[in-house]
């Protein structure tokens, strides 16, 4: 507990409530006069200091202090004064004496922590033995006296049993209620984890989708865009030769705008649609060669067929790799490798183009794009390349972890 205890945030609105009914009975009764002679010499001589000390009593119930330790020990060290001469000097109130003491054992338990709780309820029951002891009658026969030697040991030892049953009870109750609070507050940070979840997983779900649309839609436009071209400067000079462009762009057109929708439609599962990892890539070097007049030499030697998900991902890498080459590398000569054996997974993918400066052109969408499905597969990613030198792509993803 962080503040201090009061009525609108008492954690046992009921103990206030069972309060007030005994310190009202008792004082109550301070006022009655003693009837019995037996116990006229301990009759309440000083009405007002006992209800006085039992009001100050009940109202520091109102504000439980459970800051500083320094506060807590006052506090509680002002209450036992309280009773101690409400014990003294009550009278009647005696009677009711033992169950004021449980109010102050409860009213530790929401101060202290156990060692507290055993301190405050050790001097609760020494100082029930002094006043018991110092309100027993002196002059009386030696057989009632033992009779009353007897009655009070019962007394003191229903007392101690009673104390040592609230405090139990206290500490289950407060424990009960500490693991619920526990409970809520994980409970809580369960509801904004997931929340953070979803949060991200929406955002990776839209980085994909912006990734497969601009692998596959991207793939087939800058195609298109070459065959265009090309189309529109043979247009003159060969228009036979210009028509075989334009009915490749349109075969592009149409590949692209099945791509649209299928990416849509919450985007393929698998782009290579049943087809081998072997199939997939001869069908993008056929359209690479198509469209950029280059057959790219291609070595796959794969000892292990590897998961789907590395199946796509290389698929997609050579794809981004094979349109960047087209857009930018103006190549005569493209190698792709792709190896394999029982621990580790290794493509390559080489062009003799013009290369760009590493330090400035590692930001693009493409080159993040393989990069981060690289990363994804615990794989390493690695470019290297210069200015009218090429450019050689690597990409290592380790196939222990990924095996089932």
């Amino acid at each position: 507990m962080n503040q201090t205890i009061q009525i609108h945030n008492h954690p046992f609105r009921f103990l206030l409530y069972l309060e007030w009914i005994l310190l009202t009975l008792a004082i109550s009764s301070s006022t009655f006069p003693e009837s019995s002679p037996r116990f006229a010499s301990h009759a309440n001589q000083f009405p007002e200091l006992t209800i006085g000390c039992l009001i100050i009593f009940g109202v520091m119930g109102l504000r439980i202090p459970t800051g500083k330790p320094i506060n807590k020990i006052i506090y509680t060290a002002i209450e036992i004064l309280l009773l101690f001469i409400t014990g003294m000097f009550g009278g009647r109130v005696a009677r009711l004496f033992p169950f004021i003491y449980l109010i102050l054992v409860t009213r530790s338990c929401l101060i202290f922590q156990l060692s507290g709780r055993l301190v405050v309820t050790g001097l609760s029951f020494g100082l029930f033995l002094i006043t018991l002891n110092s309100r027993l009658p002196k002059a009386l026969p030696p057989q009632a006296q033992e009779r009353f030697r007897f009655i009070t040991f019962n007394t003191a030892l229903l007392f101690g049993l009673s104390l040592v049953f609230v405090l139990l009870l206290m500490n289950t109750v407060l424990a009960e209620r500490q693991s619920r609070e526990k409970l809520a507050i994980a409970n809580d940070k369960l509801r904004q984890y997931a929340l953070r979840i979803e949060n991200q997983a929406t955002l990776e779900e839209r980085t994909r989708i912006a990734r497969e649309i601009h692998d596959s839609l991207g793939h087939s436009l800058t195609a298109l865009n070459l065959q265009l071209e090309t189309a529109l400067k043979l247009w003159n000079a060969n228009p036979e030769k210009a028509q075989t462009f334009l009915a490749r762009a349109k075969e592009l057109g149409s590949k692209a705008l099945k791509d649209v929708r299928q990416s849509v439609s919450t985007m393929r599962a698998n782009p290579l649609q049943e087809k081998t990892l072997e199939q997939a890539i001869s069908v993008l070097l056929e359209d690479f060669h198509r469209a950029n007049g280059i057959s790219p030499s291609c070595f796959i030697n794969l000892d292990y067929p590897p998961p789907t998900d590395i199946n796509i991902a290389l698929y997609r890498i050579i794809q981004e790799s094979l349109t960047n080459i087209s857009k930018h590398a103006q190549a005569t000569e493209v190698i792709i490798a792709l190896t394999s054996n029982k621990n580790s997974l290794r493509l390559m993918v080489q062009d003799n183009g013009r290369g760009f400066d590493i330090q400035q052109n590692t930001t693009g969408f493409g080159l993040q794009s393989m990069r981060d499905r690289t990363l994804a597969l615990g794989g390493e990613f690695n470019i290297h390349t210069s200015p009218n030198f090429g450019c050689q792509i690597t990409v290592d993803i380790p196939l222990l972890s990924l095996m089932p």
